[in-house]
């Protein structure tokens, strides 16, 4: 432990001491035109503005105008079909920004409360903030006509949810429309301080969800230009505005207690959890730009339950999305193309140091946790098996640094470390990302690894797990052209069977894969049929690395857009794939459609049909896979979501299992800030022991309900009180309780 935090320490004082350059032009004297060499110029302002979306200060008058004037989905920079303005303005505090959307009908506006991050298709106004001006990341801030929040980060990668921002939003509608503000603090910012004027890259967007989901937008957009980041305006001001050494913390007091049944299903209750636990979270700005959050018996209990994933007759890992608050700081800081860190493998820390940020052209990002519980995924060529170690605690150690070449290309350095008693997992390697031209890009990451398995694992025969201390590599080559209508692709990928990545999601090793693929585009004009539609067609070829075959084949995929906002897929694949030794040939086709008949309905169906292995018999089987989702919202107010996983495989001797999974989600948003939700899961697996060639349970049944109660003042300030519990059946007994867990939190955010 000593080692870890002297190593981190010494990480933390050299970067504080790294210079941050600045921008220095002179103030314009008019309000520029949005170019590099001549930006627009944002407003300073004096007077305070009273986030509550009317826009009906005065100071809004000497605000920087802007207007949206292009459609550029689904028709490409058409002129706006509606009249959008945006105001921007700042003081030395926040970023303010108003807008007033017009609408020749209001009665159809889409606004509804929802939880924050949710607004998927709500009317919103939208803002992009390229900070640092490196056209590399940018910051995402939306609101709804209801003052509902959704944020995000977006790289060369994609786009990041797992970021939460502390700031004011309002809406209100009018009989002409919607009008809303916002006002962005510096603090949760980060850029390059300066005394002087800096410059930043900026769009902003409306989005328009009607029969057609519209984008309109401040620029236009280039499709054949894979950088919307290079494609922004630039806007110029913040004199002597800072990111902050803000300090920030977080106290939290977390009441916990479940009782378990002992002995299934007569048993009684007995209390197995019972704890009142103060925990700590801290936020410092050690540097202008570089953050170190901190925390100490945190309580990183899932809030929300994880989507339900069928799990029968599935041979490699499963992933579920990230949530927990400490992990969403600087998360983007570690994505690569390999999933190098996954930070769920974290389950139960003690405690936990993480730097993250940006100084001049460096990006870094840094973690030490200790943690109670040590998971571990087991990789194979075919499958991979999750184990974890008994009573095993474990110190786990990342560092990131990614170094701008260019305006265009950046290389970087992953390093990874998991120790325990008598176990070891460390990683390291490069990766680098070239833009050739703004159509054409290369990418490339090589890890290497070293791993030492304690007794437990060693000494079971049935994990197949060296004995002595092991090493491996990946590697990861790609190429794309990604162009206005035709894409093309590249993908090699080289992991031999020593490489392990503890800390990340890798579930399959000892494979070389190759993958080619392109695709064409049409684009709709507006008012057809059709908004866009991609025909793809990729082929696919894995091995071992010793030459023996693991899948190999070709599949096509037809997407259309079109009318009620709807959205169908269909592709049809034809494979050999080899399991346990016994090759398979396949054809299996699926078909998913998801529409919007109206802002209070949306219907989706995912179905697989065709060829499927039977992994745990290795023998052919038929599977047919329905997945229904059904949300409908009565009123502003009111969520009821609805899904249903069917799932049939048929073997030559009848069929062999069916399995269904049941959701019902329901939820009451008073404001923006307090809803009350109720979900049930229930699970319903139904085996033919007959059909298996080992001993199995004919039926299995599960029911697992939570209540919540939650009060967000921010994403750090919160109130939960909540119930959940668990239900069993087997083929002896009934579904029967077999615990029960009550709950609550409660946490304030303190800015210092």
């Amino acid at each position: 432990m000593k080692k870890h935090m002297m190593v981190f320490w010494v990480l933390c004082l050299s970067l504080s001491v790294i210079p941050f350059p600045g921008f220095s032009e002179a103030g314009a004297a008019h309000a520029g035109i949005g170019t590099a060499k001549d930006p627009y110029v944002i407003p300073e302002i004096m007077e305070k503005i009273k986030v509550d979306g009317k826009l009906d200060e005065a100071v809004w008058q000497n605000a920087l105008k802007l207007d949206l004037p292009y459609e550029t989905w689904p028709t490409e920079n058409a002129p706006a079909p509606v009249k959008t303005e945006c105001y921007l303005a700042y003081d030395q505090s926040c970023l303010y920004i108003g807008a007033r959307a017009y609408d020749p009908d209001p009665s159809q506006i889409r606004a509804f409360f929802f939880e924050r991050d949710k607004i998927i298709f709500d009317d919103m106004i939208v803002l992009f903030l390229d900070t640092f001006n490196d056209e590399r990341r940018a910051y995402g801030f939306r609101t709804n006509p209801m003052g509902v929040q959704f944020d995000d980060i977006r790289d060369r990668l994609g786009t990041s949810l797992a970021w939460d921002a502390i700031y004011d939003s309002a809406g209100q509608i009018y009989d002409w429309g919607y009008s809303v503000e916002m006002a962005i603090p510096f603090n949760q910012l980060r850029f390059q301080h300066s005394k002087e004027e800096q410059v930043w890259g900026f769009n902003v967007r409306r989005i328009l969800p009607r029969n057609m989901l519209v984008h309109l937008d401040h620029i236009k957009i280039d499709r054949s230009n894979f950088c919307l980041m290079c494609q922004y305006v630039k806007i110029k001001g913040f004199k002597g505005v800072s990111p902050s050494h803000n300090l920030e913390v977080v106290p939290a007091l977390t009441a916990i207690r479940t009782d378990t049944r002992q002995g299934m299903p007569d048993g009684d209750f007995e209390k197995t959890t019972s704890e009142v636990e103060p925990g700590v979270n801290v936020r410092w700005g050690i540097t202008q730009n570089m953050i170190l959050n901190g925390t100490v018996n945190p309580d990183f209990s899932q809030v929300e339950a994880d989507a339900l994933k069928l799990d029968i007759n599935e041979p490699f890992a499963l992933s579920y999305e990230e949530r927990r608050p400490f992990f969403y700081e600087g998360a983007d800081y570690f994505n690569t193309n390999f999933s190098a860190i996954y930070t769920r493998t974290m389950r139960d820390p003690k405690w936990g140091l993480k730097l993250t940020g940006k100084a001049g052209k460096s990006t870094i990002g840094a973690y030490v946790i200790e943690d109670d519980m040590t998971n571990l995924i087991l990789p194979g060529s075919y499958g991979s098996r999750n184990y974890s170690l008994a009573g095993e605690s474990n110190f786990s150690s990342v560092f990131r640094y990614k170094n701008d070449l260019g305006k265009n290309n950046n290389l970087g350095v992953m390093v990874t470390s998991r120790e325990g008693d008598a176990y070891f997992n460390r990683m390291a390697g490069i990766d680098g990302d070239f833009r050739l031209t703004k159509k054409d890009r290369v990418q490339f990451q090589l890890l290497g690894s070293s791993t030492q398995y304690p007794d437990e694992v060693t000494g079971n025969p049935q994990l197949g797990q060296p004995d002595d201390q092991f090493g491996g590599s990946a590697l990861d080559l790609r190429y794309s052209h990604d162009a206005r209508n035709l894409d093309f692709s590249v993908v090699f990928q080289n992991l031999t069977d020593g490489f392990r990545a503890d800390l990340g999601f890798m579930p399959q090793v000892d494979f070389r894969r190759g993958e080619i693929s392109t695709g064409y585009t049409w684009y709709g004009r507006r008012g057809a049929w059709f908004r866009e539609m991609t025909l793809t067609g990729a082929y696919n070829y894995s091995e071992t690395q010793e030459g023996l075959s693991i899948n190999n084949g070709a599949n096509l995929k037809l997407n259309y857009k079109g009318p009620l906002q709807s959205y169908i897929t269909l592709s049809a694949a034809a494979y050999r794939e080899m399991y346990n030794l016994v090759e398979f040939d396949l054809v299996n086709f699926s078909l998913s459609i998801n529409f919007k008949p109206s802002g209070h309905l949306e219907l989706s169906l995912v179905s697989n049909f065709g060829d499927r292995i039977d992994y745990a018999n290795t023998r052919p089987g038929d599977r047919v896979r329905f997945n229904p989702i059904i949300s409908y919202k009565p009123g502003r107010h009111t969520l009821i979501e609805l899904a249903h996983i069917y799932e049939r495989l048929n073997i030559e001797s009848g069929k062999l299992y069916t399995a269904n999974i049941s959701y019902l989600g329901l939820a009451y948003h008073i404001n923006i800030r307090t809803f009350f939700r109720a979900i049930l899961q229930y699970i319903d697996y139904d085996y033919n022991v007959g059909l298996y060639t080992f001993p199995i349970a004919s039926e299995i049944k599960k029911l697992a309900t939570q209540f919540l109660f939650s009060y967000k003042l921010n994403p750090r300030t919160v109130f939960f009180l909540g119930y959940s519990d668990n239900y069993l059946g087997t083929p002896l007994y009934g579904l029967t309780q077999s615990d029960r867990t009550f709950f609550a939190k409660i946490s304030y955010a303190w800015s210092l």
